[in-house]
This record gives C-alpha cells, sequence and structure tokens, in this order.
C-alpha cells in the first residue's frame, strides 16, 4: 500500500509577522500509524523540498510520543526535507491521499491547482482522501465530476470556530474551516474542543483538530486494508 502525504508551503501567519506552516502532531502521528504498519509514504508539497513548520507546534505542551519520536528520527526528516514537488506526483501512483494541518494549508493549498487537481483525480479514481485540522481546507475548490462541491452533502469535520477563537487567530486566518465547509454544503459536525474526533463518509475522511489526525490515520488504516481484501 502506497499513500501520499501532502504539505504545505506556506510559512506566514498572515500579517502578523509571525510564522506557521504544518503541524509536527498532525504530520508525525498519521505518518507512523501508516508506516509502522508496513504502508509506503511519500512526502510532497507545492514547492517541494523542506515544508515550513508550525513553531507553534515545537512547544513543550504540544508534544506527544509521535512528536518525539519524530525529533529523533534522522531518516524521516531526511526525507522531509526532499518531499516532491505537488505538480510532478499523481493519483495513479497512490491508493490515498493525507493532508495534514497546520494553518499554512489556509493559504496555499486551499487553492492551489495542483492539489485541487489531485484531490479531484482521487476523488475520480475512487481512492481515499484524508485530511485533519486545518487540512480539510484542501478540500473547498475541489469538485465532483458533475460540478458540485466535493464535500456537499458529505458528513465533515475540521477546526472549529471555537477553537479557531481560543489559538486567537479568528481575525488573521483568511476564512474559518467551520464556516466555509458549511456554505459549500457539508454536513458538518464536532466534538468539545480539543477532543479527538473523526468522520468518513464514503472515502472521505475528516478529522477535526491535532488529537484527531492518529485516530484518522487508523480508519485510512482500515479503509486501506478492507480495499485490499476486496471489501466495499
Amino acid at each position: 500500500m502506497k499513500v501520499l502525504f501532502v504539505l504545505t508551503s506556506h510559512d506566514k501567519l498572515g500579517d502578523t509577522g509571525k510564522k506557521t506552516g504544518f503541524w509536527v502532531e498532525e504530520f508525525a502521528a498519521p505518518y507512523y500509524t501508516l508506516a509502522d504498519e508496513g504502508v509506503d509514504v511519500d512526502l510532497a508539497s507545492p514547492k517541494g523540498g523542506q515544508p515550513p513548520i508550525d513553531p507553534k507546534s515545537t512547544e513543550p505542551d504540544a508534544q506527544t510520543p509521535a512528536t518525539k519520536r519524530f525529533y529523533e528520527d534522522d531518516d524521516l526528516q531526511h526525507k522531509l526535507s526532499h518531499t516532491k514537488k505537488l505538480s510532478e506526483v499523481r493519483a495513479e501512483d497512490y491508493d490515498a491521499v493525507f493532508y495534514p494541518g497546520g494553518h499554512g494549508p489556509l493559504w496555499d493549498l486551499s487553492k492551489d491547482k495542483d492539489s485541487i487537481k489531485l484531490i479531484e483525480d482521487f476523488a475520480r479514481l475512487e481512492k481515499p482522501v484524508a485530511a485533519v485540522c486545518h487540512g480539510p481546507a484542501v478540500l473547498m475548490e475541489a469538485k465532483t465530476q458533475s460540478g458540485e462541491p466535493l464535500v456537499k452533502g458529505k458528513k465533515v469535520a475540521g477546526f472549529t470556530n471555537s477553537e479557531e477563537e481560543a489559538v486567537q487567530l479568528t481575525n488573521i486566518v483568511p476564512f474559518l474551516v467551520e464556516d466555509r465547509l458549511k456554505e459549500l454544503g457539508g454536513n458538518y459536525s464536532k466534538a468539545g474542543d480539543w477532543k479527538p474526533y473523526v468522520v468518513t463518509d464514503g472515502l472521505l475522511i475528516t478529522g477535526q483538530n491535532p488529537a484527531s489526525s492518529e485516530p484518522a490515520a487508523e480508519e485510512l488504516l482500515k479503509m486501506l486494508r478492507k480495499r485490499q481484501n476486496g471489501e466495499k
């Protein structure tokens, strides 16, 4: 089994002068969940090379066993510094795609034409698409083959308005994930702030926040195994 992880290349937190990027836990926990079970994971980003890490995600209170393992994993850090260019990867070569969050995707992946086409190709080929926290921002401009928003009528989750308020970025981000998913016709639901919460609808898996990243990867792994065994 082969899964593509797509990470942001955007490192500016709006006009604040602060940095952003991808959230370490939302990359490391799903990566190890899949890789430890023998899944071959490739990494890509819009610009290729080293994607920016959100500095907030390296602070002490954001650490988990997976992040600690990541910091000591020279092989994965080397792999991360050499992500493929998004324009050079194809859905045909993978069994699924996974989008970690962090605030970066709100600015680049939400409107990146290569990413949008990739998601639409995975959907067309009936292959799983998974995204967590701010990762569901990548779904905003993706369409079905009939031209409808990909999330319309689908059960979806993503970073909540109250969680965005809690990190004091409501007025900084270009849009709120919860609001936009609802506007596009998504059947949005959520748990309490910072609680693990994942929803699956067909081949679409979405998680609410950093705590949802490992459960989302576990759902994806279950889905991949079923498909490998010829189950629906």
